[in-house]
């Protein structure tokens, strides 16, 4: 059986690609918002938080919607294991890299950007525009 690849829309017109803007928005807002109030090491400190959060979910968003249609249901299923498992991979390398690299660090504004930005997927049912279950 073979899988196929249709003309892939461009990622600005995936149904998630409302929730990863709202996602990018909420960090940028955090990181400004504790760089004004807290000063430059927490501004960028949460920077790092969010972009943890943010850029492990935009791997995950094009690896599981490469496929299409009913017939690639293995292969979809296959992408979103293999999205996951990455997505896992991509965050606790990115934590590595940020808690090894970058000093001086505030490890509470990196936390707490980051939690907040992944609180933006639990409200993504509002974010989205179509409706997944019956009306």
């Amino acid at each position: 059986m073979e899988t196929r690849k249709p003309d892939r829309l461009p990622f600005h017109r995936l149904a998630v690609f409302p929730v990863l803007l709202a996602q990018l928005i909420v960090l940028l807002l955090a990181a400004v918002t504790l760089w004004q109030w807290h000063g430059v090491v927490a501004g960028y400190s949460g920077l790092c938080g969010g972009l943890i959060a943010w850029l492990p979910n935009v791997y995950f968003a094009h690896k599981a919607f490469r496929y299409s249609g009913a017939r690639a249901a293995q292969a979809i299923v296959r992408s979103f294991y293999a999205g996951e498992a990455g997505k896992l991979i991509f965050t606790a390398v990115l934590f590595a890299l940020t808690f090894a690299g970058v000093k001086p660090l505030a490890p509470l504004a990196v936390f707490g950007v980051f939690m907040l930005t992944q609180l933006v997927s639990w409200f993504a049912p509002l974010l989205m525009r179509t409706r997944l279950s019956r009306p």
